[in-house]
């Protein structure tokens, strides 16, 4: 019997559970039961088995939409996939929340992963991907992943992209863990994070991220960058012996600085104290962390950054640098004597010119360290509701 919707309406409906199959699309038929319901179905076999696939209710499709439906089954089997399991499949991912595989998810890589690597997935997961958390796994869609990219890109920093990669290693271990289908992040834009170096914090910022610094050793490696405005690893690689607590001031040799020239940078007071502060470990002569010096900024940062919430936008540790010229420049230094304190070829040094001038500077490197310190320290005294009035040189 050919399925119509009329030969539908004369089938008899007194039996228990009764299947009647089409005579046109071998494996399709209506499924009447005594309860009433009729279901379209389609029956095929695969890997040996026969199976029966749900096609839908004909209280909603008529035969002709329930026969399209069932071929584009049949071709799917022909194909060797098995539509009656990624059915069971979808279904399953629909009723399990993104917050809960996330957190299977990050489990299952507590020994595959490295600490720093997993700390950052956790961050990126439970913060960046958090309007994701109360929908089901399968519901999230490339547009949904997309334009949440978006909003996190706008928050600048290095952080879009990353978010996106570690969303889609998620999924991929998903569909391997069998509790999805399809990686949504997949054929989404990689967010243009290139931003012009030009972040200047400003004093509330400052005075922020300086109290919110403890007394870790990152912590004192963050207020000293502050402090001095050299580089991160030249200080986070700090050695006693580069320190003289008499003179007040570091020595980087030439192997440590970035142009290849050794540098003396002067200590303020404040610099002073910190490095005080600092107990000597072991007879090592690294300042910090282990024999090569500070290890696990990502991670250190991102503690920083938590403590911070939203009092401070995106930055990076290289823009204490930046935000200490600026602000020398801004008190009046010269620039010369900054880029002496930056330890900078070009500009009034470089060139011929770098080759005859030979002046280190010294006295006006420590007067423009000396203010960059006031500036920091009245910066923060403001923060805290003081009627402070900062000089020029």
């Amino acid at each position: 019997m050919k399925l119509t919707q009329a030969s539908i309406a004369r089938l008899p409906t007194d039996k228990p559970d009764a299947i009647y199959y089409d005579d046109e699309l071998d494996g399709f038929g209506i499924r009447i039961r005594a309860g009433g319901s009729r279901n379209f179905i389609v029956r095929y076999r695969l890997g040996g088995l026969e199976r029966r696939h749900t096609v839908g209710s004909a209280s909603v499709l008529n035969v002709e939409e329930a026969r399209k439906k069932a071929r584009k089954v049949l071709v799917a089997v022909d194909e060797g996939r098995d539509p009656t399991a990624e059915k069971a499949t979808k279904r399953a991912s629909a009723s399990l929340l993104f917050s809960s595989v996330a957190a299977d998810y990050l489990d299952a890589q507590q020994s595959a992963m490295k600490p720093r690597t997993l700390i950052e997935s956790t961050r990126y997961l439970n913060r960046d991907w958090k309007p994701l958390h109360g929908l089901p796994l399968g519901t999230v869609s490339r547009a949904t992943v997309s334009s949440h990219l978006r909003e996190i890109a706008k928050k600048g920093g290095p952080t879009a992209n990353r978010a996106r990669s570690v969303l889609s290693a998620m999924y991929a271990w998903a569909i391997g863990e069998g509790l999805c289908e399809t990686n949504p992040v997949d054929g989404t834009n990689k967010p243009d994070e290139r931003r012009p170096r030009d972040r200047v914090l400003s004093d509330p910022e400052l005075a922020a991220i300086w109290n919110a610094a403890t007394d870790s050793d990152f912590g004192r490696i963050v207020k000293l960058l502050m402090l001095t405005a050299q580089r991160r690893n030249e200080i986070g690689e700090l050695r006693w012996s580069e320190v003289d607590m008499a003179s007040a001031t570091i020595t980087l040799p030439a192997e440590r600085t970035k142009n290849g020239r050794a540098h003396t940078v002067p200590l303020s007071a404040d610099a002073l104290d910190i490095l005080r502060s600092i107990p000597h470990r072991n007879e090592r002569d690294v300042v910090y962390g282990d024999a090569r010096g500070f290890a696990g900024w990502g991670a250190a940062k991102a503690r920083l950054d938590e403590k911070l919430g939203n009092t401070v936008k995106p930055w990076t540790l290289h823009d204490l640098r930046r935000t200490g010229a600026t602000r020398m420049a801004d008190s009046g230094v010269q620039p010369h004597v900054i880029e002496a304190v930056l330890n900078h070829i070009g500009g009034h040094k470089g060139g011929v010119a770098g080759i005859y001038n030979r002046a280190l500077y010294e006295p006006e490197k420590r007067a423009a360290l000396d203010m960059l310190a006031t500036y920091i320290s009245t910066a923060r005294a403001k923060a805290e509701g003081a009627n402070v009035t900062r000089l020029r040189a």
